[in-house]
């Protein structure tokens, strides 16, 4: 089965049946704010203190079925936190270590290694507080800037009583967390330290599916600085559900090594220049599945950026309920051509802006809209009060309207 982070639909859609990575056309959505902050918030499980019997933190949502030749099905499911089993830490994930051989990024594994490690951390985590400092949980962090800001994941420290970072040289510092995003996963925390060395930013927009994908993070807790692994960025925009009521939308696919301790660690490209920030994988009952999954730089940079400036994130909401429309081609194939709206809310931004039931949206501020989860995508890269054409069909005839994105209602 296929588990991802939040499992309401996205931007207030509704509940999101979709199966991922199943051919399956997506039904429709139904939840009161469709396209504003993508997804319901997810409450991933605190950290648990350390225990000798694993205990998996996300166990299961979809179901991989049909695999080349007869009907052969596997479960798969996307796992985050966990106990660990015998290290001196307790780590964020409970994943199953995968060996592969390095592809052509192998050449230059070294030198971006040299030129990453300094700027990833561990992140350990107190989860009782009181008399001295216990690593209870830890995961990976990522140096943003030389003022001390780091950036991990949400489920990293959330539960956290007190959290400290340890460097690959073996510095250690007391952390404060700035704020954190349990939408997208996605936490600052801050260090008072000097010589900092920040990582350099890429960026996913020219990238291609093959291209080298080097995951740094400190798995399993391991005293030693991280560990690097090789392989490649194998999709985009996937679809990743963590739970019940987690997902992600917009998530980068690498087949790059990940493990337990990993989550907040960086995936980047050949050149060192952070693409992503891993969050998942996937596991079934034989153990890893070569399915990492990262929160993209760009998303990053947002949600990173609001959390210093302000300490929280405030997602844009449209206020829609919707479904994947599908346009019949000349040679009689179903190509997916939008978003159907099913309801509009009122009050709502859509609602002001007057979209309309059976509207059908054709693009957002310039970028084609293909499927609800591009939409959902799209809107998470927009602040609340961005003012955004948006191009619509109705009745064979398209339309431009001028939306304001107001603010998700907390709770949706």
């Amino acid at each position: 089965m296929v588990d991802t982070n939040q499992a309401d639909g996205p931007e207030g859609f509704g509940p999101a049946d979709d199966q991922l990575l199943l051919p399956d056309f997506p039904p429709p959505i139904e939840s009161g704010e469709t396209l504003a902050s993508e997804v319901a918030p997810m409450t991933p499980p605190l950290p648990t203190p350390r225990r000798r019997l694993p205990l998996v933190r996300a166990i299961a949502l979809a179901t991989l079925a049909a695999i080349i030749g007869g009907g052969v099905a596997t479960a798969v499911t996307l796992a985050l936190t966990a106990d660990d089993q015998g290290s001196n830490t307790a780590v964020v994930e409970r994943v199953e270590t995968q060996i592969v051989t390095p592809g052509t990024a192998g050449a230059n594994a070294a030198v971006v290694a040299a030129k990453v490690l300094p700027s990833i951390v561990t992140v350990e985590v107190d989860l009782t507080g009181g008399g001295q400092f216990a690593a209870d949980a830890s995961g990976s962090g990522v140096v943003l800037d030389a003022l001390g800001h780091l950036v991990t994941n949400h489920h990293v420290v959330v539960g956290g009583v007190n959290v400290r970072v340890v460097f690959a040289d073996g510095r250690i510092y007391p952390a404060s967390v700035i704020g954190s995003d349990p939408l997208t996963d996605l936490a600052v925390i801050t260090i008072d330290a000097t010589n900092l060395i920040p990582i350099q930013l890429g960026s996913t927009e020219n990238m291609r599916i093959g291209d080298a994908a080097i995951a740094v993070g400190s798995p399993l807790g391991l005293e030693g600085g991280p560990s690097v692994t090789v392989g490649v960025l194998s999709a985009f925009n996937r679809r990743v559900q963590t739970g019940a009521d987690e997902e992600f939308f917009g998530m980068l696919q690498t087949d790059a090594p990940i493990t337990r301790g990993s989550s907040g660690g960086a995936l980047v490209d050949s050149q060192g220049r952070l693409i992503g920030i891993t969050s998942a994988i996937g596991v079934s009952d034989v153990g890893a599945e070569g399915l990492g999954f990262a929160i993209p730089v760009e998303l990053v940079t947002r949600v990173a950026g609001e959390l210093i400036d302000t300490g929280k994130v405030s997602h844009a909401f449209l206020g829609i309920t919707g479904t994947t429309h599908f346009a019949t081609l000349t040679d009689g194939a179903l190509a997916p051509a939008g978003v159907e709206v099913a309801t509009v809310m009122d009050g709502s931004a859509a609602a002001l802006a007057g979209l309309q039931a059976g509207d059908v949206i054709v693009s957002l501020d310039g970028e084609t809209i293909s499927t609800m989860e591009g939409l959902v995508v799209r809107l998470r890269f927009h602040h609340v009060g961005d003012d955004v054409p948006m191009l619509i069909s109705r009745s064979g005839a398209e339309f431009d309207l001028d939306i304001t994105l107001m603010e998700r209602p907390e709770g949706t």
